[in-house]
């Protein structure tokens, strides 16, 4: 048994990681605003994975105070300044947080709020949302979960994150931070806007003859960013991704904007935007979406 693991923003992707930890046999506490905390604490949380249906009664506190050995801020970016005010630094001072958002700009948000315990992580093969507070359906794959730190070592990092693969996770460690963002981001900031404005899957974009040629354009744009950043890039190679995605796959984006919801485009897709205008690397088709959603 490890320490206690903490979830910060218990919702979708969080919710379906607490009840599997917590199945697994760990400790765990979520996070969350007072009408979250209540509705957790008197009914638990329900996960429907792939069919079944599971219930756990994990802790949950409105803040965090006790000692967490790893912490999980499973936020949207809509939401992380409220949420970073809901975690006392002193409880993560001896753990490992592990922020799974979309986008590139929120790690130095973290460590500047919490200290430097943190790894820049993302995760891949999931779709998870929430039908109700305690309610969240899975109805996909095992997660995969990437991680790499500038703050602690790989041997340490490891040990942290172990308790996801006991919950079914697959863990991938990388070689660098910007390596583990920019392999997700590159895609998410292509599929998130073109999502939302569409409300169309992935599917369907990729064989449409109009969206298809502006996806290509976009994404050569996300990878050369992705490039002068660090980390080689090549489009083809992220097509690849793409092209074997699910037909039905969608984005959180554009089910948020669907629900009517604040959206992490500007986090997703802006924050490629501003990386290219930082590092000289002009996206007018990306800065177009981006300016397409702002508009809708």
């Amino acid at each position: 048994m490890t320490g206690v693991i903490g979830v910060l923003g218990p919702g979708g992707v969080g919710g379906a990681l607490a009840v599997r930890l917590a199945l697994a046999g760990h400790q765990v506490v979520c996070v969350g605003r007072a009408e979250t905390a209540r509705a957790i604490a008197r009914d638990g949380l329900m996960l429907e994975l792939a069919g079944e249906v599971l219930h756990a009664r994990p802790e949950v506190v409105e803040r965090l105070e006790q000692p967490v050995s790893l912490l999980l801020v499973t936020l949207k970016a809509t939401g992380l300044e409220d949420g970073l005010q809901r975690v006392d630094p002193a409880a993560v001072a001896q753990g490992v947080i592990v922020p799974l958002l979309n986008g590139i700009e929120h790690v130095g948000i973290i460590r500047a709020a919490l200290g430097s315990r943190v790894a820049a992580a993302s995760i891949a093969r999931i779709e998870a949302y929430r039908v109700s507070t305690v309610h969240v359906v899975q109805p996909g794959l095992n997660p995969i979960v990437a991680a790499a730190s500038a703050d602690v070592d790989a041997a340490t990092l490891e040990r942290a994150l172990a308790p996801l693969r006991e919950a079914g996770v697959e863990l991938r460690l990388g070689r660098s931070e910007a390596e583990v963002l920019w392999e997700k981001a590159a895609r998410l900031a292509v599929l998130a806007p073109v999502t939302a404005l569409t409300q169309l899957p992935i599917g369907e974009l990729r064989v449409d003859p109009d969206w298809r040629p502006l996806l290509e354009a976009a994404l050569t744009e996300s990878c050369a960013v992705a490039t002068a950043a660090g980390v080689p890039m090549r489009s083809d190679a992220q097509w690849s991704i793409i092209d074997s995605m699910p037909h039905t796959l969608s984005t959180s984006a554009a089910r948020d904007v669907a629900a009517g919801r604040p959206n992490e485009i500007d986090a997703i897709t802006g924050g490629v935007v501003r990386a290219g205008a930082r590092l000289g690397v002009p996206c007018p088709v990306l800065a177009g979406l981006l300016e397409r959603c702002r508009t809708r």
